[in-house]
């Protein structure tokens, strides 16, 4: 069962009278409720689109630094509750690292929030990392409360074609052993064409002049962007998560298969990856029986 509610509220009346819930549109619910340039902060509702939430921060010259593939489409709601993430998490984080507050509908109709406004918000327990990632499986996220931060001033995404995974090993661990920060460090193969590693900068002109001088010392030279990202990831979406220094042994036995990989971070996405298996199957039961007990959201 669909539900399109019109507005908060009536998504409160909704969900308990609702036996079974498989998806609940938010189209109607997405408003900007506040954005404050000078605490570099903004507050939202679920159903507006991540790229237009992109859009409006940027006239005051911020943004959310998050980069999920198609963000035209995406909605707030779908990033929180997916836990969505793009090729800059390596230098970014995850979307968990900028909630700030968040309010959410329960099955029951009760709409409780968590958090607030403000960065400084230590009141009570951090509920809004349990809902982040949780799939609308507890409650339905409907508004969000983020920090921010200054759009960079420049960006420059380079790449390096490597002959073979050991190579693509030396380079980064040269990169490790050297001064640069990148935002974007991946490492890709796609559809037979040549492995490749790209890196990303983002920050003052200056710094990203000299950042871009330094990898090409270790063969960056190419110009390129993050389109394969996203390109990728509509055909292999599920990953498969290892500790960076397990990355290039785990490529390995994926044999000729495609891939992109989060290098900095061990993330793997390719066509053969599983489904993530969660360790602790009876706590979660215990937490989705104490948030639904009646079984409304599926999950």
């Amino acid at each position: 069962m669909t539900i399109k509610p019109g507005s908060i509220s009536e998504l409160q009346k909704l969900l308990p009278q609702s036996q079974r819930v498989d998806e609940v549109s938010l189209e109607a619910v997405a408003e900007l409720i506040e954005h404050v340039p000078e605490d570099m902060t903004a507050t939202v509702q679920a159903g507006m689109s991540l790229s237009e939430f992109q859009s409006r921060l940027a006239k005051a010259g911020q943004w959310l630094p998050v980069d999920p593939p198609h963000p035209q489409t995406v909605t707030i709601g779908e990033l929180l509750a997916c836990n969505l993430n793009g090729p800059r998490r390596f230098g970014c984080g995850t979307i968990r690292d900028w909630v700030i507050g968040m309010a959410v509908v329960l099955p029951d109709g009760r709409l409780i929030r968590n958090g607030g406004k403000v960065v400084k918000n230590v009141a009570g327990f951090d509920l809004c990392r349990l809902f982040v990632g949780a799939k609308n499986e507890l409650g339905i996220i409907v508004e969000a409360a983020f920090k921010l931060l200054p759009l960079p001033e420049a960006q420059a995404h380079l790449a390096k074609p490597c002959e073979s995974l050991g190579q693509a090993e030396e380079v980064l661990e040269k990169t490790w052993a050297s001064d640069l920060q990148p935002t974007v460090l991946d490492l890709h193969r796609i559809d037979g064409k040549p492995l490749t590693l790209v890196a990303g900068f983002a920050g003052p002109s200056a710094d990203i002049e000299a950042q871009s001088g330094a990898v090409h010392e270790l063969g960056f030279i190419d110009e390129t962007s993050l389109d394969f990202d996203a390109q990728f990831r509509q055909t292999a979406p599920r990953f498969t998560s290892v500790a960076p220094g397990k990355l290039i042994s785990t490529l390995r036995n994926l044999g000729d298969e495609s891939f992109v990989a989060r290098a900095g971070n061990g993330v793997i996405y390719h066509p053969s990856a599983k489904p993530t298996e969660v360790s602790s199957l009876d706590l979660q039961k215990r937490v989705k029986d104490i948030f639904d007990p009646k079984g409304v959201l599926a999950g």
